[in-house]
């Protein structure tokens, strides 16, 4: 309960609306010293692990995670072993074969991972990405009726467990489907050879982590597998681990919980990664001039935005056609490509920003306001507004939906979650109560399709659904702290230490760390509204530190107007390459004014 946890430093309520706690408890105070003490680990280290709940015995394996260990058995997923024969077969035969996929990080990983595979074995496999504005999300009658006049097998990725009509129209058209998919299911499936979803309500894999990508990578284990049984000889099978890299960066741009499989992949997937065998994601890297070798944070916020570009707002098949390339001349102009798009995208996403956040601070007005942003204007580009209700649920701590209306009154939408509330249950009541055109996703993200005079109904029935769950989630909001440590202790050294415990993302957040009782001892703007400071300790010690996008925000505020100020900062740290020299970098995330 929110209300019995240790409040930490006394900050009941932070410029950000948070209350601090104490991220372990005495029980877990003690699991952290039993972790360091057996396995000789800093004390640091084993705080980190037991405030996520790893046991002592298991804290080897979670710092060193293997696919080995932890990949579950294909056939556990439902109608596995009915999509490897199917695939299979297409592979013995050399069959025509089209893979569909969605337009955006995950979808291009996926159906580039399958791709590779298939071309490894000597098929010509053809790739389909739908247009976002055009055609929408997921497969479509037109161009499913098209791919069946190519090909014997479809093969969706990341798209179509909800398209019952387009693969019918498939299957009438004289091909095969076989789905792979990770988005939450109704209790109807399309009438596909194979659908397998880890999130299909007859799943009991426990793989609804799953991204697409990763789904595709146990469907090709399953498929090698077949084919072992068949007789083929394992020599002439692909290594799945060597695109491991795809995977990765599926796993972590479409923010699904870095927990269990999902770790190892993405653990093994950084590893490969850094081989740079991929002339693709070595362009993107290149580009985007990235030093020091590559992680997480560079594919959520660096490689994957660039990837994504071609699918918001110019030619969808970018994505997945750079991550096939193998001449590095063609990688490195269609990623110059990807990188203009991704200015001219940053450049709408400002301006779409700022219309949207202002509609949504007067809605809020001084109360605590609706428990789920429904933001929608005519005129919006519809490849952008996913990231506008990503910022808006960052901004005010809620989930929210950013919908765009065309001049016939139909509205494209997306929208993003809190952790503890399932927005893909909430859409999937939506549309069986006939409020929406379309629509479907996960727990975190959803997209939907709603004509404009369905709004009010769909506004007041998200009012109705969330409004007792997402308050009861804002009271209880607290940041949890992983301990306390000073300017003069967030050295390269600290840092490393911390690393040993990544990568992290969803499910398994980055420790955070309280700088108590330090002053501003200078603070200023930079390009994208972020806040850079420097904080300097009691004792002197001075640590340079930055606040994302936090220039017109109560943190940006404290920072920029509280020059000499004692403040108590909470923040995360991880090492920066800047012109290849690692340092400690302080991301600011909160701060509270202390109090003597």
């Amino acid at each position: 309960m929110a209300g019995t946890e240790r409040v930490f430093l006394g900050v009941e309520r932070s410029v950000g609306g948070r209350r601090w706690v104490h991220g372990l408890d005495a029980q877990a105070e003690a699991a952290a010293l039993r972790i360091a003490q057996l396995h000789g680990l800093p004390e640091l280290l084993g705080r980190v692990l037991a405030g996520r709940g790893v046991a002592a015995d298991a804290a080897p394996a979670f710092l060193d995670p293997t696919i080995r260990a932890l990949m579950p058995d294909p056939s556990s997923l439902t109608d596995m072993d009915r999509a490897a024969r199917r695939l299979a077969d297409a592979v013995e035969r050399r069959e025509r074969v089209a893979i569909f996929g969605d337009y955006d990080v995950d979808g291009a990983a996926s159906a580039a991972l399958l791709w590779r595979y298939l071309s490894h074995l000597g098929l010509a496999p053809q790739i389909r990405i739908p247009d976002r504005i055009v055609e929408g999300y997921g497969p479509n009658l037109d161009a499913m009726r098209a791919l069946a006049a190519e090909a014997s097998l479809i093969v969706t990725v990341d798209c179509g467990v909800s398209s019952h009509e387009a693969i019918a129209a498939a299957s009438a058209a004289g091909a095969d489907v076989v789905v792979l998919d990770h988005h939450q299911a109704g209790t109807t499936l399309p009438a596909a050879v194979a659908v397998v979803d880890p999130n299909r309500q007859d799943d009991l894999s426990g793989q609804g982590h799953l991204a697409a990508a990763g789904v595709v990578f146990v469907t090709l284990a399953a498929v090698s597998r077949e084919l072992r049984r068949r007789g083929r000889a394992p020599g002439d099978l692909p290594d799945l681990f060597a695109w491991l890299d795809l995977v990765a960066l599926a796993t972590v741009c479409d923010v699904v919980p870095l927990i269990g499989f999902n770790r190892a992949l993405v653990v093994k997937g950084l590893q490969v990664l850094r081989q740079q065998q991929n002339a693709g994601l070595r362009a993107l890297a290149r580009i985007a001039r990235i030093s020091g070798p590559l992680d997480s944070y560079h594919l959520g916020f660096l490689i994957g935005p660039r990837i994504n570009a071609g699918g918001r707002i110019g030619e969808a098949h970018l994505g997945s056609r750079l991550l096939t390339i193998a001449e590095a001349s063609e990688a490195d102009a269609l990623a110059e490509q990807l990188h203009v798009l991704n200015a001219e995208r940053q450049a709408m996403e400002r301006e779409m920003l700022a219309d949207a956040d202002a509609e949504a601070t007067a809605e809020i007005g001084s109360g605590e306001g609706p428990p789920v942003l429904v933001i929608a204007r005519e005129g919006w580009h519809p490849g952008i507004v996913g990231l506008i209700a990503a910022r808006l649920k960052e901004r005010h701590r809620r989930p929210a939906f950013a919908i765009a209306f065309d001049a016939s009154g139909r509205g494209t939408g997306s929208g993003r979650s809190v952790g503890g509330y399932d927005l893909g249950r909430l859409v999937r009541r939506a549309v069986e109560a006939g409020i929406l055109v379309k629509g479907g996703g996960h727990a975190m993200a959803a997209g939907i399709t709603i004509e404009r005079d369905r709004l009010g109904d769909f506004r007041a029935f998200v009012e109705a659904e969330a409004a007792r769950e997402v308050r009861v989630l804002m009271a209880g909001e607290a940041l949890r702290f992983d301990g306390a440590v000073s300017a003069g202790g967030l050295t390269l050294a600290f840092a490393e230490t911390l690393e040993r415990a990544g990568p992290f993302g969803s499910g398994h957040p980055q420790p955070l760390f309280a700088l108590p009782r330090h002053r501003i001892q200078s603070a200023a703007p930079v390009g994208g509204g972020h806040v850079r400071a420097v904080l300097k300790a009691a004792d002197g010690s001075t640590a340079a530190a930055m606040a994302f996008r936090a220039e017109d925000t109560e943190l940006g505020r404290l920072l920029l107007g509280g020059r000499d100020r004692p403040v108590h900062v909470a923040g995360t740290v991880s090492i920066d390459h800047f012109r290849g020299q690692p340092s400690a970098r302080l991301r600011i995330v909160d701060a509270a004014e202390s109090i003597d």
